[in-house]
């Protein structure tokens, strides 16, 4: 063989070298991107059922009992975050499963506020639940107390264009199905004063002034004379 042949040889095998070590004979375009992971599903909830006594549980003394709550489980979950609001201190817990279940330890004869959170690995997007009540069943209760009313209109900390008067409505419940009446405290302090008692409809409308922010909560009263206090709401006028 002569040294010329040789070298014409040598050429194309070198080339076929160089691409593969560069990777230049590889079409692809590296590692395919993962599919995304979808969203979960928003859990229903199904116990403790809404605006009812729950009167199922464990009894673990005069003050506690430990409760089973359930909701069916959601599309694309892999965890769940229960989040669970004590509606006489405001003071929230929350408590996580891999299950469509959890046993939670509850104060007796107090109502209480929850709804579950969906979460999936792999993805930061979340869905929740409907929010609901009910009041854990207590020693000697005959007539529970309303629950908190809640703000339907204005929504709350709403900006609202500039108007002479606006209607305040809010939705409430009683497990005994007794409100008797609300008193609405209404003004630009941040602790309103009483506006308007005896009110037997969830509304009443108010004069407003342009560039200021009002606060407003609700008492609801049941026909055996308790009394629940609500949040304190606020919005705005521009």
């Amino acid at each position: 063989m002569s040294y010329r042949t040789f070298l014409n040889f040598l050429l194309p095998l070198g080339t076929c070298l160089l691409l593969a070590a560069c990777g230049g004979g590889d079409s692809g375009g590296g590692e395919p991107e993962p599919e995304p992971v979808p969203s979960p599903s928003a859990a229903t909830l199904v116990f403790p059922e809404n605006d009812s006594e729950c009167t199922e549980g464990e009894l673990l003394n005069e003050n506690r009992s430990r409760v089973l709550f359930q909701w069916t489980a959601s599309a694309g979950t892999d965890s769940y975050q229960v989040n669970l609001k004590n509606l006489n201190t405001g003071g929230t817990t929350i408590s996580n499963s891999s299950e469509n279940q959890i046993e939670i330890v509850l104060l007796r004869g107090v109502p209480y506020e929850w709804f579950v959170i969906s979460r999936a690995t792999g993805t930061p997007e979340t869905a929740s639940s409907p929010v609901w009540r009910f009041y854990n069943a207590g020693p000697g209760i005959e007539n529970y107390a309303p629950f908190p009313a809640q703000a339907v209109s204005p929504a709350r900390g709403i900006n609202l264009a500039a108007t002479p008067s606006v209607t305040l409505e809010w939705s409430a419940s009683d497990i005994d199905g007794d409100i008797a009446s609300y008193s609405v405290y209404f003004g630009t302090d941040p602790e309103p004063p009483l506006l308007e008692e005896g009110l037997t409809e969830p509304t009443l409308e108010v004069a407003v002034s342009s560039g200021q922010t009002y606060y407003w909560r609700v008492e609801t009263i049941d026909s055996a004379g308790n009394v629940t206090v609500s949040e304190l709401f606020e919005f705005r006028v521009e």
